[in-house]
């Protein structure tokens, strides 16, 4: 907790431990289980790392499981998906045969865990993926509490499909939360429901301090900064041992940025609504003419990514177009996927790009959040972002650039240029983004809500069994 405090303070530090040693009391010997659909490769993951580490600290007794599933449960769960942020998706079935096969998928995982989880445990469920466990742990005794980290501002009749199929599995459930209260379905509107933003871990291989000749060797060890590094491209892994970057990115590019030439970044995953086709053409055509700089989208390998089955579709989509701009213009833009052979090395390599950026771009078409956003701010860049879901929660006025049209190319070219051209202006944003991310998505924030919910899911047990 020492290192937090560096972060937080101690008034924050104080009310943090007060509120644990006032919660292990309420808990009274129960677990906390919280599962979801993968271990790396997304913002979920990466959260769940620093609250479950940070619960352990606190003396918390929480336990993360990751569900398994075949390739058609997770085409189902991503078409879901899809349809919550609005979106058709593939186009595929969600009816009574796809439910079944999602709950048999799952009833498959709860088996493998049924002997360790107690009446009164509380069991998290994040997101889609695992909605299917709902009643099988509630039937087991559970207060079972399903998280969304997804959503839409409005319902159309996308959203509408995968609520309906999603309602049954979720009968059981006795809270949930969201991200924004915009993101609640009409569905869910009378039951019990939190709204809690998500959080980054300032000291995860993602977001520890690097110095600039660090990060420089950590991008040219991965090969998109020439030359030969001038120190050793070191870090500290999660588990605080020493790690040191080996394994190249791959890339798609034709010429790389020099060490001291502006770069804008993007680091998603290849998911549609991302839309890096998207900041890709509004780059080549309303940026690079205009002036220096170098785009980079950056996103993981496709094959480490278990639970995106689109994936590798919407790489390919990024590289055709990468592939079609004029000469001069694809000599600008530069495809790079990083290795999800080692999460922590991955993390790494991701810091680095966004401690070099001059600028950080999120123009996602629909987004639950987009932790990238905070991740970025955190490191004291500004941010160019789409006025949508999370991503208007995060960037306050003069912390970044919100895009109200994330289809405006030109708009979303105009707002990088100008921050390239305007360093000092580009580096006041940058600072105040950084304090705004340590006042509202630092960890401790994100704990004392969990907190909230789950003492009052317990006092109603409590409440129940004196009655």
């Amino acid at each position: 907790m020492a290192e937090l405090t560096e972060v937080i303070g101690s008034d924050r530090t104080v009310r943090l431990i007060e509120t644990a040693t006032e919660f292990r009391r309420g808990l009274g010997g129960r677990v906390i289980w919280t599962f979801s659909s993968t271990v790396t490769g997304g913002g979920v993951a990466e959260m769940l790392y620093a609250l479950v580490g940070y619960t352990k600290d606190l003396a918390v007794d929480t336990r993360w499981l990751v569900i398994g599933g075949d390739n058609e449960f997770f085409r189902i769960t991503k078409r879901v998906h899809n349809r919550i942020h609005g979106q058709a998706g593939d186009d595929g079935g969600l009816g009574a045969a796809e439910r079944a096969h999602v709950e048999e998928v799952l009833n498959a995982n709860v088996e493998s865990i049924a002997d360790r989880v107690s009446p009164g445990d509380l069991v998290l469920l994040h997101d889609p993926q695992t909605a299917g466990m709902a009643r099988a742990m509630a039937e087991r005794g559970a207060l079972v509490v399903w998280r969304s980290h997804i959503g839409i501002d409005a319902e159309n009749e996308h959203t509408q499909s995968a609520w309906e199929f999603l309602s049954p599995l979720l009968a059981y459930a006795r809270g949930f939360v969201f991200s924004r209260r915009s993101y609640v379905p009409a569905v869910l509107s009378e039951r019990p429901t939190w709204i809690i933003p998500p959080s980054i871990d300032p000291f995860s291989p993602k977001n520890e301090p690097l110095t600039d000749p660090v990060a420089r060797a950590i991008l040219i060890t991965s090969g998109l900064l020439p030359g030969t590094p001038s120190v050793a491209p070191t870090y500290i892994r999660r588990d605080g041992s020493p790690g040191e970057v080996s394994r190249p990115a791959w890339l798609a590019a034709e010429e790389l940025p020099g060490p001291d030439d502006p770069i804008v970044v993007q680091v998603s995953r290849w998911d549609r609504l991302k839309d890096m086709t998207g900041v890709l053409r509004a780059f080549a055509a309303h940026v690079a003419p205009s002036g220096p700089g170098t785009l980079v989208l950056a996103g993981p390998a496709v094959e480490g990514v278990i639970d995106d089955p689109e994936g590798a579709a919407v790489f390919a989509e990024c590289m055709a177009a990468w592939q079609s701009l004029p000469p001069a213009q694809r000599a600008r833009t530069i495809l790079m996927t990083v290795p999800m052979s080692d999460v922590d090395e991955n993390a790494i390599i991701v810091n680095a790009l966004q401690r070099h950026a001059r600028v950080i771009a999120q123009k996602s078409l629909a987004e639950g959040f987009g932790l990238t956003v905070a991740e970025g701010m955190w490191k004291g860049r500004p941010v160019v972002g789409s006025a949508v879901g999370g991503i208007q929660d995060q960037i306050a006025p003069g912390t970044g650039v919100l895009l109200r049209d994330p289809t405006d190319l030109a708009g979303f070219g105009r707002a990088v240029r100008e921050l390239l051209d305007d360093p000092a202006r580009a580096e006041r944003m940058g600072a105040a983004a950084r304090e705004h991310v340590r006042d509202h998505f630092i960890g401790d924030v994100h704990l004392l809500r969990y907190a909230e919910l789950f003492s009052s899911l317990l006092s109603t047990l409590v409440d129940a069994q004196t009655a």
